[in-house]
């Protein structure tokens, strides 16, 4: 799958990934490949994708997602690495 983050100052990160789990306004989900399409706001709260063996965590502070034929696009309010 293909993960882009954005935030209004910068893009954050785009690259292939194998999962993402983010924190939904309603509950924390996690999007795999060939994940159905869906669009969700985001509260506060870690955002964690992984790469392979590695795993990485940011916070956002607020946003939305977009998930779209293995493409996900997140729009975030603001992000702390």
């Amino acid at each position: 799958m293909y993960l882009e983050i954005i935030t209004p100052e910068r893009n954050v990160f785009k690259g292939i990934v194998d999962s993402a789990t983010f924190p939904g306004s309603d509950g924390s989900f996690q999007v795999l490949n060939n994940h159905a399409p869906m669009i969700s706001s985001l509260a506060k709260g870690n955002l964690t994708y992984t790469t392979g063996k590695e795993e990485k965590t940011i916070i956002v502070d607020g946003g939305v997602v977009e998930v779209l034929n293995n493409n996900i696009v997140v729009l975030a309010e603001k992000v702390i690495e």
